[in-house]
This record gives C-alpha cells, sequence and structure tokens, in this order.
C-alpha cells in the first residue's frame, strides 16, 4: 500500500482516538485511566521505503540569560527571548512561588522552584503586550506579588513558542528524546512521515501507569526521556514526550490540557503543524496547513467507545 495511504488511515485512527492537562495537571483521581482495548489504530504494512531522510531544521533551544533578566534580590525575569517565544524566570523564598503571565483577559499560572532553578514557559498567547508577575504565597491561597514588569511581544515567528523546550516539555540536544526522533527521522522522508514515526514509536513502546496516575500531585511536570526510559506514563508524559520528539526535529507541535466528554476527564493531548496537512475533519480530509489533533495516550492503550468521536467531545483550556 502506497505511503501517503497509510498516512491517511493513520490520521484517521489519530481522530478517532483522540485527546489528557492545566497549568496545574490534575488532583489525584482525575487523572483518567484508558478503559479496555476495545478499539485499536488499524495499521498497514508498507514497504515504500523513503528515497531521503527527513532534514531537520536547526533544533531551536530556550534558557534563561541572567545578565539580560530584570527583577530584585528575590527574583528575575528575562525576557530576551520573548521574540523567539518564550519567558524565562527565577526565584528565591522560602515559600511557594507562582508565575503570573498575563495578555489581555488570558492569564496562565504556574508554579515555579523556590531555590532559584531557572524555569521556561512559552509565550502561547501570541502577538500583543504582556504583564509578569513573580508571586509569592502569604496565607493559605493568598499570594503577594514580589515583581512585576511589563513587555510588547512580537513574534519572530508564529510557531516558535511550539518549537522549543519549557517547563512542560524539557529537552536539549543530548536527550535521549532528542536522538530518539532523529534516528526516526533517518527514514521519514517528510514532515508528516516524521509524525507518523514518532506516533508508531509512542504508540509501540510506552504504556498508561495506572499507580501514578492515582498518586500524582498537583504541580507535576514531566521527563520526556523517563518517559522513554520506563515505557510509562500519564497523559501529560505522552504529550510531553509526543512534543519533545516533534519540536526538537522542527515540527510544531502544542501541549493542550482540557476536558473531554462524556465524563469531562482532565486530559492533556497534542496538535501538530506541517504544511503537508490540515486539521483532522469529522470525515478526516486534510486541508492545507492547519493544525492536527494528536492523542497518544488513548491511542497507544485504547478507548471505550464513547470516547471515539468527531473531536467536539474536546473542550480545551489551554495550551503550551
Amino acid at each position: 500500500m502506497h505511503r501517503n495511504k497509510r498516512i491517511a488511515l493513520l490520521l484517521a485512527g489519530l481522530l478517532l482516538l483522540t485527546a489528557c492537562g492545566e497549568a496545574e495537571p490534575a488532583p489525584a483521581g482525575q487523572e483518567p485511566a484508558p478503559a479496555e482495548q476495545t478499539q485499536t489504530l488499524e495499521t498497514v504494512e508498507d514497504n515504500a521505503t523513503p528515497t531521503c531522510p527527513y532534514i531537520a531544521p536547526t533544533m531551536a533551544t530556550a534558557s534563561f540569560n541572567e545578565s539580560g533578566a530584570k527583577g530584585n534580590a528575590k527574583c528575575k525575569i528575562d525576557l530576551s527571548g520573548a521574540a523567539n517565544g518564550y519567558v524565562a524566570v527565577s526565584a528565591k523564598s522560602e515559600k511557594r512561588l507562582k508565575f503570573q503571565v498575563v495578555k489581555g483577559q488570558t492569564t496562565y499560572n504556574y508554579d515555579i522552584r523556590s531555590d532559584g532553578t531557572p524555569s521556561i514557559f512559552p509565550l502561547q498567547s501570541g502577538d500583543g503586550s504582556y504583564k509578569f508577575r513573580v508571586m509569592e504565597n502569604i496565607h493559605d491561597s493568598k499570594y503577594a506579588e514580589l515583581y512585576a514588569t511589563s513587555a510588547t511581544v512580537k513574534l519572530s515567528d508564529q510557531f516558535a513558542p511550539f518549537l522549543r523546550p519549557s517547563d512542560y516539555c524539557k529537552y536539549n540536544s543530548s536527550s535521549l528524546s532528542v536522538q530518539k526522533s532523529a534516528e526516526l527521522a533517518k527514514n521519514a522522508g517528510t514532515a508528516l512521515g516524521l509524525v507518523t514515526a514518532v506516533y508508531d514509536e509512542i504508540c509501540r513502546t510506552v504504556r498508561y501507569d495506572d499507580y501514578k496516575a492515582s498518586t500524582v500531585k498537583s504541580g507535576y511536570l514531566p521527563d520526556p526521556d523517563e518517559t522513554l526510559r520506563t515505557g510509562k506514563g500519564i497523559c501529560f508524559d505522552y504529550a510531553s514526550l509526543a512534543a519533545a520528539m516533534l519540536r526538537s526535529q522542527g515540527v510544531p507541535c502544542k501541549l493542550i490540557f482540557g476536558y473531554v466528554s462524556p465524563n469531562d476527564l482532565y486530559h492533556a493531548w497534542n496538535m501538530f503543524w506541517t504544511a503537508e496537512t490540515g486539521w483532522v475533519t469529522v470525515s478526516y480530509q486534510v486541508t492545507g496547513s492547519q493544525w492536527n489533533r494528536l492523542d497518544l495516550t488513548f491511542s497507544a492503550n485504547g478507548a471505550d467507545a464513547t470516547f471515539i468521536g468527531d473531536g467536539t467531545n474536546y473542550a480545551e483550556l489551554y495550551q503550551y
């Protein structure tokens, strides 16, 4: 069977088994455990081998530039990477800290470490005026502002926030996830071929971790390499690993957090973009230059028929 037909079947499978996060992952008990495998992805043997590898662009990076950061003795905010789609922050305190990113009516609240370890977050709301605040816990759920600054952001590219590592998707040039995706790219042929290869690899090697799902705490952050090494994880792990593997090879990929009906499961999934594909529609048609849904948690583990729909059962809350 020709490769393009196989890809079409895979994309259809992505929609059928779509959607598992918020700025803070759901408390223990909200993480959905996949149901019995009543539906699986249809795969087709394909003897066609790409004549050339997928050539990835230079890997985009993100880092905290202390010399360019502004703040005070307790915290600093680095906006030197704003045009490249990210903001970095570092803070020290004996109390719990949060970092707030505000653009218009959209607010993202993040937990950050209090030992000075830098954190990196995407500017996913695009061009415009932003306000950034470091907040320190003073009592119960009340926080006081330690430092704030504002900036007008003009992205160098609309995909910039979704092509770099962050606290939600950690990797570097020596990461196992990056090495594995580079290996897969050798036989991918195209960006879409790489998406297919990454999808196949994660579905083949990673299984849902029921124990972790029942014990995960608020503020959990995934480690893509650990997920790849252990071969298990929760929805956040699946989505973070997929993003690391695709972003590192130049394929824009979002981590999406929201709810999946009919049971309003709090969930994390991905959206990817290539020039070859578009949104996967109800009839599985491919239109030009759009985003596509990619849900590896349900695809890798099977899903009850109630979760198989046309995508309208997904309610997006946050993207990273």
